[in-house]
C-alpha cells in the first residue's frame, strides 16, 4: 500500500507541474496563511493519509464490501463545510445527503 500511494504522488509531483508549465499557467507563492494551511491539510489529510488507509483497507478487506464507504465523500464534505467554514446547511443539502443514505442502504442489503 505505501509503495503504491508513493508511486501515485511521486508521478504526480512530476506530472503536474509539467502540465502547468505546458498550459502556460502562472506560478506564484503569495497565498495567506488560510491558503497554505489549506494546502497543507488537502496534502497530508487529504492526499497522503486517506489514500494511505484506503489502500491498507484494500488490502485487508475485500474491494466490494469497503468500496460502497467511498459515497460517504459528500457526507464528510458537507460536515466539515458546516463545521470548520460556516458553510450554510440548507434543506437541499439534507435532501441530497439522506438520497446518498438511501442509496447506501440499498447497496448494502443482503437479499
Amino acid at each position: 500500500a505505501e509503495k503504491t500511494l508513493f508511486y501515485q504522488l511521486a508521478v504526480t509531483a512530476v506530472v503536474v507541474p509539467v502540465a502547468s508549465l505546458v498550459r502556460g499557467e502562472t506560478w506564484g507563492l503569495g497565498y495567506s496563511a488560510y491558503a497554505w494551511t489549506s494546502i497543507a491539510a488537502q496534502t497530508f489529510i487529504g492526499a497522503f493519509a486517506s489514500y494511505l488507509a484506503w489502500m491498507w483497507l484494500l488490502r485487508h478487506y475485500p474491494a466490494t464490501r469497503i468500496s460502497p464507504f467511498t459515497f460517504l465523500t459528500p457526507l464528510f464534505a458537507l460536515l466539515f463545510g458546516v463545521l470548520l467554514l460556516r458553510e450554510p446547511l440548507t434543506a437541499q443539502l439534507v435532501v441530497a445527503l439522506a438520497g446518498v443514505s438511501v442509496g447506501l442502504v440499498l447497496l448494502n442489503r443482503r437479499g
